[in-house]
This record gives C-alpha cells, structure tokens and sequence, in this order.
C-alpha cells in the first residue's frame, strides 16, 4: 500500500487480500482453522507465523487481518486488532496492558459499561483506580504519580459530550512512563488525530460510525505493532475477544463510505445545532462543533470538527422529556449512534440508569438530557421533526 495515498483512497483499497481468484470486493474466510501442507508445516507456523500464515480465527484470520490493516491505515497507527464489540475492546486494551498493584487514571465522565469496567473489574484484580474531572488538568497532574501504568478516558465524553486535551494528558502521562488509552468513538476515525496527540491506544466500537448501519457488533484496538502484537494479541486471543470474519467483512466494505456518511453527518449535527440553540423548550444544547460549546476552540484544534452527536436538555424534566421523545417522527428512541438513522437515547433511563443520582449530577446527566446521534436524512426534515417534537412538550 502506497503510504502517500489519501484517507478516501486507503478506505477503500487499503489491506486488500486476493485470493487467486483475483475477486473485485474483499472475500470473507468463513474458516475456523487452516491446512497444512505437512506436520513440518504446521510446526513452523506454530513456532513463528508469517504476516500472511493463519493458525486459528481466534488468533487471525485473512478477512479480518484486511479489515485491521484498513483500521490502522485510516487512523495512523502500525496496527490494529479486531474484538467481538467495542467493550471486548475496552476491556481487552485496559486488561492487556495492566497487572494487580498498577494504577489507572480514568476520567469519572464515561459510558456505563466502561465505568464498570474500571469501578468493578479493575479492582476486582487489584489494579488501583483513581477518578478525575476530565477537562481539569490540574486533576490529571495530581492524580498521575510514578506508579501510575495507565490512564484511560473518552476524548468525547459520552452522553455530556465534554471533550479531553488528549495532547495535554498524554504529555503528563508520559513523564512517568504511563499508557494513554482513549476511546475515541465520538471523535470518529474520520476526524480523529488521537496518534499525532498522544495517544498509545485507540479503541473504537465499530458498531457505530464503522458499520453506520446497525447491522452488527464489533470493536478494534489501534496502536504500535509492538504494543499490539506483543500485549495486546496474546491476551485477546487466549480470552476468546476476536472479530468474526462475517462481521469483518462487513466493517471493511462499510469503511468505503466511512468518510462521505460521517461528514454529511456532522454538517447535519451542525445545522441542528445552530437550530436548537437557542429553543425556549431547552435549558441547553451541547455540541462540541457549535461556538456556544466551552471547549469549542479544543475542539477544532483537536479535531476540526464536531462530529455526529449532539445532547439538548429539555425543560421539564423526564416527563416533558418523555412527551418530546413520543412525539419524533423520523428519529427513532434506541441506545447506538453513529447509524445513518438518527437516533434519540434518553441515558438517565437507559444507557445509565445505574448510576446513583448522586454519580448522574456530577456527570451532567439529568432527567432532560437527550443524546441525538444524527444520520443521513435531509437536513430540513430533522430540523422540523425536531421542532414538532419540542413543541409537544
């Protein structure tokens, strides 16, 4: 692969494998293991296998190893490994890398499952968690010590959509040797310049903006070839984390159009959010990609744009929220985003509902907080379903 080619011409053409049949669109492996010419053979691959030699779906397989090659060439990364689903993901970088007695710092403002991941799992093992604000440097500076192995936060955080300095936190957590692991799946790989920043590992849930369709689960973990084959593959593939190649070649012939869906996405989570900006029926709108947004100048130097997601607070509370919710047309109420439909998520009752009330304040999520994911429908028809729906509450 030509490394001076550009990001639409890598989506489409980068980790391509041929089989001799020389096929136009990727072949999916629908194989859980591989023949060898000769025990021989099989014990050389066994002892070392080469970049194209497979042992067992579990460790590897050709569609797959396209699809990670793809992820990797769109990120800027070495290398990349292929989950199950994107807390495979999560928790597979986060158990890859960490060992009883190793400290993390995490930011408190994370998605359900990864705060479990790091409230229960972590400490289950003895791996030591410390929470931080996010956005406030001063608390990443203190927390971080010499004993810290790792620290881990969403570089957009998920439903409140506050955004992390990753170029800031990664210098201080590098000064002591530490790992950054970000979780970037609302800044999308498409805007996303987490390698560049600082970051050592990226997770995305490919379910979202990868697949863009609904269709299935997945995950990938981006970052050296070292770090990856060297930690994060023995754990992922001894644990039984792995993509299957149905799903990765899903993923592959979704990331053709990766960039052309997210853009128009994020123009239409723009319109929308110069739109709502100022509706009497919200206390707030929260798009990291409008001027009103607190870290807006991060923001674009970050990322350069908002990406496809956008939270309002609706005056009211749950049941003005509720009415609001009931009343959408084309939005459909579901807990993904990243889809090319749009999609409302409403975290106190679903996505976070376990959290103690008191957890739900300090990380912004109340009874009117709505997360929009927005998709590919025409601007103006989501603007007024949007309007309809607010005027109902």
């Amino acid at each position: 692969m030509s490394k001076d080619w550009n990001r639409r011409t890598k989506l489409v053409h980068a980790g391509t494998r041929r089989s001799q049949y020389n096929e136009v669109s990727e072949a999916i492996f629908l194989t859980q293991g591989f023949v060898y010419d000769s025990a021989e053979a099989a014990e050389a691959r066994f002892l070392k296998a080469g970049k194209d030699e497979f042992i067992y779906a579990r460790y590897g397989n050709p569609t797959v190893a396209m699809f990670e090659e793809r992820m990797a060439a769109l990120e800027g990364t070495e290398d990349g490994f292929a989950t199950a689903s994107g807390m495979a993901a999560v928790s597979g970088a986060l158990m890859a890398v960490l060992k009883a007695g190793d400290h993390v710092v995490a930011a408190r403002a994370l998605f359900g499952s990864c705060l479990y991941v790091l409230e229960h799992v972590l400490p289950r093992y003895g791996v030591i968690v410390t929470f931080v604000d996010g956005t406030d440097l001063e608390q990443w500076r203190k927390a971080i010590t010499a004993d810290t192995r790792a620290v881990f936060f969403e570089s957009i955080s998920n439903p409140a959509l506050e955004v992390i300095n990753i170029k800031a936190v990664s210098d201080l957590a590098h000064e002591v040797g530490a790992l950054v692991v970000v979780d970037n799946v609302f800044a999308t790989p498409v805007f996303s310049r987490a390698v560049e920043q600082g970051a050592d590992l990226i997770i995305y849930s490919t379910t979202k903006h990868v697949d863009g369709q609904g269709r299935t689960l997945g995950g990938v973990i981006l970052g050296s070839t070292a770090l990856i084959r060297e930690t994060v593959e023995p754990y992922m593939k001894h644990t039984g984390g792995s993509m299957s190649p149905f799903t990765a070649w899903m993923m592959v012939k979704s990331l053709e159009t990766i960039d052309l869906r997210v853009r128009a996405q994020t123009a239409t989570a723009l319109a929308l959010a110069e739109a709502l900006a100022d509706h009497p029926k919200l206390h707030r709108m929260i798009y990291p990609g409008h001027c009103s947004h607190p870290q807006h100048a991060l923001v674009k130097q970050q990322m350069g744009e908002g990406g496809t997601v956008l939270s309002i607070d609706v005056a009211g509370g749950q049941e003005a929220t509720f009415k609001f919710l009931n009343a959408l047309q084309i939005v459909i109420i579901s807990n993904n985003l990243g889809d090319a439909k749009s999609i409302a998520t409403h975290p106190a009752t679903t996505t976070h509902q376990r959290l103690p009330e008191a957890q739900k304040t300090i990380l912004g999520i109340t009874p009117g907080l709505v997360r929009l994911s927005i998709g590919l429908e025409d601007q103006a028809d989501l603007i007024a379903d949007f309007h309809q729906a607010l005027a109902c509450c």
